[in-house]
Parts: structure tokens; C-alpha cells; sequence
């Protein structure tokens, strides 16, 4: 969920968000240390779940700076659930 909030993608109606886990996930260069790298992530999708439930799907690279090949590739889920309305509200 941090992840996503930090990207600002989570409708201002969120009450909470949680990390749902990862698919694709593939180890592909390795970090040397002291080597930059930087996240770059898309939105794929975002699927309906249920009432007030929606599952983000975003892709990631971790890139090395100066490399072809990134260092990393993996699919974030994230769950979030919408702020409930208050009865009388």
C-alpha cells in the first residue's frame, strides 16, 4: 500500500490499502554495491472486488544506471477498500 500511496493512485476515497503480494517476479542483473538504480512503475489495472474493494495491479522495473538489463521485474497487487458512509451522513 505504501508503495501506492506514494505514487499517488489511490482514489481519495481509500481507507486502507494493503500489500496483496507480487507475480512475475524475475531476478534478472545483479546490483553492484554502491550501483544507482531507479523504480519505475506502471498501473495495469484496476479490478473491481466486490463493494468498496479494489485490487491495483502495477508493473515494476528496477533499472541499474548505465545497464541494458534491469536488475528486477515483478507485477505489485495492492487491496484497497473504500472509506465506509456513516449512517445519517
Amino acid at each position: 500500500g505504501a508503495l501506492a500511496l506514494e505514487m499517488g493512485i489511490v482514489p481519495e476515497n481509500t481507507q486502507a490499502a494493503f500489500n496483496y503480494g507480487f507475480d512475475k517476479v524475475r531476478f534478472l542483473a545483479p546490483v553492484k554495491a554502491g550501483a544507482r538504480i531507479r523504480l519505475r512503475t506502471t498501473l495495469l489495472s484496476m479490478e473491481d472486488r466486490g463493494p468498496g474493494q479494489y485490487l491495483m495491479k502495477a508493473a515494476n522495473t528496477v533499472e541499474i544506471e548505465g545497464e541494458q538489463k534491469p536488475a528486477l521485474t515483478a507485477e505489485t497487487l495492492v487491496m484497497m477498500y473504500e472509506r465506509r458512509k456513516r449512517a445519517g451522513a
